[in-house]
């Protein structure tokens, strides 16, 4: 009779077992989101990553590029999609900690709807000016933009990118006044630069060294901790006595909501170990001036935390109200 009873409740709690176990990880195609159209360096990322983790999981991992709405529509897909780690997402901080403090009827909350996976990189940006400007210093910028208020303009990647908080910070500090021209993305804003369209932008060592070193832009500080080594000239902004700007950007990866505690953590060893490889790191990561972090599911949430706070004093500070 005890045997019985025994069997009778070990079958009851199987079912349970069952649902309390994620279910075998990837049973299927494995889909990358994208809100970033095909060849900048975060798709770039995200495509190395997705070679790597197909060997890995032994399923085809795909990147699904769905640019467009200020990365809202991408974003949400991975906001609505089930959560058993089929459906992913890596982005830009402005997806997740920046759309919240600017777009007033945001179909998604990111820091809700979301699941933090990963940060993986710092992306550092340097302040890039045309050589018609003169200034080989910041303090030389902030100088020259004071003798002349409205005289100068800088190129952006559109409403509260990153050269937009930066330059906004800058002249609400030191009282100057330039111009803001937004274009659609880090490429034609550089562009513009090159042209004299605009006098400056920001931009990363892997769009910015080859024309640094051509003598067709020039780089008047870096927002990192320590100068780049392929580019030792250019000082810190902390060194310049512009510390208080930070134009960080990093990139991260995302489930929905709801996904296994467990699944978070192994599809986060399974990238940090790819983004390792000689193959990643080599091509991708070192060029690129990044700083990579890799960060646990629990690490990376405290950071947004932290970072979604920064990002609503930066965009109040810099006057930009949401729409």
């Amino acid at each position: 009779m005890r045997l019985l009873r025994r069997t009778v409740l070990a079958s009851l709690a199987l079912p349970a077992l069952a649902r309390a176990q994620p279910a075998e990880f990837p049973s299927r195609q494995v889909r990358i989101v994208v809100p970033f159209p095909p060849g900048g360096g975060l798709d770039a990322l995200a495509r190395a990553l997705a070679d790597r983790l197909q060997v890995v999981w032994r399923q085809p991992v795909v990147v699904d590029n769905r640019p467009g709405g200020s990365t809202v529509p991408g974003t949400d897909i991975v906001c609505k999609a089930p959560p058993d780690g089929h459906t992913l997402l890596i982005t830009a901080d402005n997806s997740i900690t920046s759309n919240p403090h600017l777009i007033r009827n945001l179909p998604h909350d990111p820091m809700k709807d979301l699941a933090p996976v990963s940060l993986l990189v710092d992306v550092h940006q340097m302040v890039l000016v045309h050589p018609s400007v003169g200034a080989r210093t910041m303090a030389e910028l902030v100088e020259a933009a004071r003798a002349a208020p409205g005289r100068f303009n800088f190129g952006s990647y559109g409403n509260a990118s990153q050269p937009h908080l930066c330059f906004a910070a800058l002249m609400a500090r030191e009282r100057i006044e330039m111009v803001h021209v937004p274009y659609r993305g880090l490429t034609p804003a550089v562009l513009a630069a090159l042209a004299g369209e605009v006098q400056m932008t920001l931009a990363g060592i892997a769009s910015g060294a080859t024309h640094i070193r051509a003598g067709t832009l020039r780089a008047l500080a870096v927002g990192r901790p320590a100068r780049f080594e392929a580019l030792p000239e250019v000082p810190t902004l902390e060194e310049a006595g512009f510390g208080y700007i930070d134009p960080r950007t990093w990139f991260g990866a995302f489930a929905p909501a709801g996904t296994p505690p467990a699944l978070l953590g192994r599809i986060q060893r399974d990238i940090a170990v790819a983004m390792a490889e000689p193959v990643v790191r080599d091509r991708h990561l070192a060029p690129s001036g990044y700083t990579v972090h890799a960060a646990t599911p629990e690490a990376t949430a405290a950071f947004l935390r932290q970072d979604l706070a920064y990002k609503a004093g930066l965009i109040a500070s810099a006057g930009i109200s949401a729409e």
